[in-house]
């Protein structure tokens, strides 16, 4: 009974500590700007086969919802990712799920020659020069490093960047430690005070 009650407190405390990590990894590097015109940047992972993954089909919802959130005028999703395969790049292969299942009829614009986050941030940022506010979408740790690397390039650009709707209390929660595990792993690149949380 002992042992069941010390492996369930243990359970709550890793989806709690994960939950937390996640929720403080999507509140860094962010600020309020205000404007009237929204860039929502869509991140891709891996995708070699010809449909789009899991990942990427919760990513893309995830920059749907970032879209609609502030009914910004003028918003537009920036798919980015290359090709990991022989088929289409996975910009087009996110773009493609958003108009055929999830019917969203917004701007869309596609950067299909990155392969690595640095690339993405690098590529992108001819079609944020005319923004009023950034939204970067992917799970959070990831979304993070991207901010990071944006700040590195053109911290200019890094002042317009705001949450973007890809942290949602519960949502993965199952998985939020391993998350939090790997992103603990991932963000080892970035400095301390790139991972600040705006007072």
């Amino acid at each position: 009974m002992r042992r069941r009650t010390g492996l369930a407190i243990a359970g709550a405390m890793a989806l709690a500590w994960g939950e937390w990590l996640n929720w403080r990894w999507s509140q860094a590097l962010v600020g309020h700007s205000r404007g009237a015109v929204d860039a929502v940047v869509v991140l891709g992972f891996r995708n070699p086969q010809a449909t789009v993954n899991v990942i990427n089909r919760w990513r893309v919802r995830a920059g749907i919802r970032s879209a609609i959130a502030d009914g910004a005028y003028g918003t537009r999703v920036i798919f980015s990712g290359g090709t990991t395969g022989d088929g289409a790049t996975e910009a087009q292969l996110m773009a493609d799920y958003a108009k055929s299942v999830l019917e969203f009829d917004g701007t869309v614009l596609l950067e299909e020659q990155s392969t690595t986050t640095w690339e993405n941030i690098t590529n992108v940022i001819p079609l944020l020069e005319d923004v009023d506010r950034i939204k970067v979408v992917s799970q959070p740790a990831h979304a993070l490093k991207a901010r990071a690397y944006l700040q590195r390039q053109r911290p200019d650009l890094a002042e317009k960047l705001v949450r973007a709707d890809d942290y949602r209390p519960g949502e993965w929660l199952l998985v939020k430690p391993l998350l939090a595990l790997y992103g603990l792993w991932t963000l080892r690149v970035l400095k301390a005070d790139e991972r600040r949380i705006p007072r």
